[in-house]
């Protein structure tokens, strides 16, 4: 696996490149990690484009910083990969896939991938807006993998809802308003409006939920919301 070294106009290197938290005018920390020298060198030229976006080397990300992780398929090393930058790092990974298994889509998100692109898709627009999105802590799923999604799990949920009794969601109702706006599709911004929040009020449901029921990240909320049949 191919690992960011790159020293361009837009990269950091060492020890002045920390986390999100430290990171010089709104740059965005990011490393590359691809399966080969090829594909390290598309990625790195497409996100080079990007103001904002600071390349760094593994050792000098950080917790928070935003990893983008190609893959043809999802082989065991990738995932074992994913977990490790999700779980020992604190990277918010966006994970660039040719395809993605149905048995695999499940196991993806609770890894921990914030984004996911496909690597048809995966224009320097498309990359960037992926890591602006994992670096706020949004999720962004293409729209097609995103009802994959919902599919997969809506037989659990037809089974959770009919069990016994009342299902005990474990979610409040302004939680629960917020996960279904979530699995839309909609940002912060928008589910603020919708909602008649603001940001920061749905930042601080979704930090609470998460925290809580033990949650990577919005997707693996959506994930784990929609397979126990709490929305």
């Amino acid at each position: 696996m191919t690992r960011t070294t790159d020293t361009g106009p837009h990269s950091v290197t060492g020890a002045s490149a920390g986390g999100p938290a430290g990171a010089p005018d709104g740059r965005i920390p990011v490393v590359v990690h691809a399966p080969d020298p090829l594909s390290q060198a598309g990625v790195l030229s497409h996100l080079r484009q990007h103001p904002l976006i600071d390349l760094v080397t593994e050792e000098a990300a950080g917790p928070g910083a935003v990893a983008v992780l190609l893959a043809w398929t999802l082989e065991e090393s990738t995932l074992a990969l994913l977990r490790r930058l999700v779980r020992s790092e604190g990277a918010r990974v966006v994970l660039v896939v040719s395809r993605i298994r149905e048995a695999e889509l499940l196991e993806v998100v609770e890894c921990g991938a914030v984004a996911i692109v496909w690597r048809h898709e995966a224009t320097a627009h498309r990359l960037a807006t992926a890591v602006r999105a994992a670096f706020r802590g949004d999720g962004d799923l293409p729209a097609d993998l995103l009802g994959r999604l919902i599919q997969q799990v809506g037989a659990l949920q037809r089974s959770v809802a009919n069990r016994a009794g009342p299902p005990s969601s474990g979610l409040t109702p302004r939680e629960a308003d917020v996960l279904r706006l979530v699995a839309e599709g909609l940002d912060t911004g928008e589910i603020a409006s919708k909602l008649s929040y603001s940001e920061r009020t749905v930042k601080n449901v979704m930090h609470g939920l998460t925290t809580r029921l033990h949650l990577r990240n919005r997707a693996h909320a959506v994930a784990y919301a929609l397979r126990e049949g709490y929305i």
